[in-house]
């Protein structure tokens, strides 16, 4: 990895840590959601980096792909809400994710993906199996009495590509894939009082474009060139509202569906509706590993 990429990856990392205690601080009863991600976004171009995917704020029994649209009304109260927030450095992307118990309710159910998160980084080194990993998190989440949501996982960061390769396991799936110098991952552990396993459920408010295509219409070309400044990367239509209108952007996103270059990404709820905390860090594989996201 070229120097100037691993500092992109750090710079990233340092950025995303420090949006992930802002974020910590606005959820509190009584706030907006979607108050609280716009601010998180904006902060995030404060600090001169850019959000690698729109906040996300998922609340219960939905463990992910939660992001408010512009008109939503969701206030603070009783949530057990889990923020994930990315942040790209020149396409380098740091991503990390936290739980707060607004209910003071699910104290052990906050610890175990949490635990479960810094067990898991205490065996990382060159050479860890992906098996490995996902054993570790598996162990330390039943430890609580609590399952692993095994149909989600970790990733790894790529290049404007927030879920590259290799998928890191939240459960013994005697992958045998090692962890090698230059990777870059994040390890997400889920944990649920449900039965571990989640299904998409509910219309989506996040998308990517996964392809390119022409398009005859004007305004909807102009929608798209808008969505391609992005790499690739997730954006929601909440980011189009100041450029169209809400019609427009329907319109668009249903034109490029139709050309099958549209990513859709549901809210992705407990199949039992049992509640969900999360944890996340990002890593660089190094002869020295690096938690890019760990607050300093």
């Amino acid at each position: 990895m070229e120097q100037s990429v691993k500092e992109n990856y750090i710079k990233a990392g340092k950025i995303s840590a420090e949006i992930l205690e802002y974020g910590r601080s606005l959820i509190k009863k009584e706030n907006s959601l979607l108050d609280v991600c716009n601010k998180i976004e904006e902060k995030i171009i404060s600090l001169k980096a850019e959000p690698a995917f729109p906040a996300q704020i998922s609340c219960n029994e939905i463990a992910a792909h939660f992001c408010p649209l512009k008109d939503d009304t969701i206030i603070f109260g009783e949530q057990l809400a889990s923020l994930d927030i990315g942040v790209h450095v020149n396409g380098c992307i740091g991503d990390t994710a936290l739980t707060v118990d607004l209910s003071n309710s699910y104290p052990d159910l906050v610890r175990a993906s949490r635990e479960a998160l810094n067990e898991a980084i205490k065996i990382v080194q060159i050479g860890t199996t992906l098996g490995e990993i996902g054993k570790v998190i598996q162990e330390t989440i039943e430890s609580f009495n609590f399952k692993p949501v095994k149909n989600l996982s970790g990733h790894g960061l790529g290049s404007y590509n927030i879920h590259d390769k290799p998928a890191v396991p939240n459960y013994d799936n005697k992958d045998n894939t090692k962890l090698e110098k230059g990777m870059v991952i994040a390890i997400e552990p889920f944990a649920t009082n449900g039965i571990g396993l989640i299904e998409e459920k509910g219309s989506p408010s996040i998308f990517s474009l996964i392809g390119k295509k022409p398009t005859r219409i004007g305004f909807v070309r102009n929608v798209q060139k808008d969505i391609e400044k992005l790499n690739g990367l997730p954006f929601t239509k909440r980011w189009l509202a100041s450029n169209f209108s809400d019609a427009k952007v329907d319109y668009a996103l249903k034109q490029f569906k139709q050309l099958g270059i549209l990513g859709e990404y549901p809210p992705l709820v407990e199949k039992t509706n049992g509640f969900v905390s999360q944890a996340e860090h990002s890593l660089l594989i190094d002869d020295k590993v690096i938690v890019l996201t760990k607050k300093s």
